[in-house]
């Protein structure tokens, strides 16, 4: 579903993602640990197309990504505006910061996307929304403005507004990181559920090490722009093969 080609990423002189290969298939849960700086959360921003790579090529379910047909003549070109409107829209991202609407209702924030971006009449988006938020425990609340919630279900409504949008990708940047240590178990249940339920394709980058054991089909460890190992969680977390890794774990733990 994803695919990482040579992708090299810099900001002015510092390489944050050097030479990556990385490749995620449809329906699998993948999770992105190491130290802060490592360049995950990069990764992230460049499949919102936050930012643009400065080598090396992204294809998302086979198609380019990054770049795109060159219209002149063979091979690819960095992709315009026009072009990434549609591979954008299989791409959903759930931020460490919950960005809701304050002057909207909890109903509305879900159903924005679905309308202005997708063209769903307002009844079919109200209904998405409503399906969402029951799936995410929070249907009682949808006629609340986000200012009335808790960090926690703030969280929860983004997660239904970032499903609203069906998208073929999820990706999820420490999105318990902003919220009160009593509110995160919450949250994370909910992505269990979804991650067990469903065969959306889920990257993650967490600090939540129980969390990344749980939904996790593969664990990658970043150092440095690289991929030090990756492996499935039992075997990444129990007998980690860089010391590096060991390390990490040790600390986070």
């Amino acid at each position: 579903m994803v695919r990482f080609e040579g992708v090299v990423k810099r900001f002015g002189d510092q390489t944050v993602l050097d030479g990556l290969d990385l490749g995620v298939a449809r329906g699998e849960k993948v999770t992105l640990i190491g130290p802060s700086g490592s360049g995950k959360t990069t990764i992230l921003r460049l499949l919102m197309t936050l930012e643009r790579v400065n080598e090396g090529t992204i294809h998302v379910d086979g198609s380019p990504f990054s770049h795109m047909p060159d219209r002149h003549g063979g091979g690819l070109v960095p992709a315009d505006e026009k072009y990434l409107a549609g591979p954008r829209r299989r791409i959903g991202m759930i931020f460490q910061q919950f960005n809701l609407f304050p002057h909207m209702k909890v109903l509305e924030n879900v159903m924005e996307g679905p309308v202005h971006v997708l063209g769903l009449s307002k009844e079919e988006a109200a209904e998405r929304a409503r399906e969402l938020l029951d799936l995410v425990g929070l249907d009682d609340k949808r006629d609340a403005h986000p200012t009335r919630l808790s960090g926690g279900q703030q969280q929860r409504v983004a997660i239904a507004r970032a499903l609203a949008m069906r998208p073929d990708v999820l990706l999820l940047d420490e999105v318990t990181s902003a919220l009160d240590p009593e509110l995160v178990v919450g949250v994370l249940d909910v992505l269990r559920d979804i991650a067990r339920t469903t065969d959306i394709t889920m990257l993650c980058v967490t600090h939540e090490m129980g969390f990344a054991r749980d939904v996790s089909d593969r664990v990658l460890m970043f150092d440095h722009g690289r991929v030090l190992e990756s492996g499935p969680p039992e075997q990444l977390f129990e007998t980690p093969a860089h010391e590096r890794t060991k390390a990490f774990l040790g600390a986070v733990r």
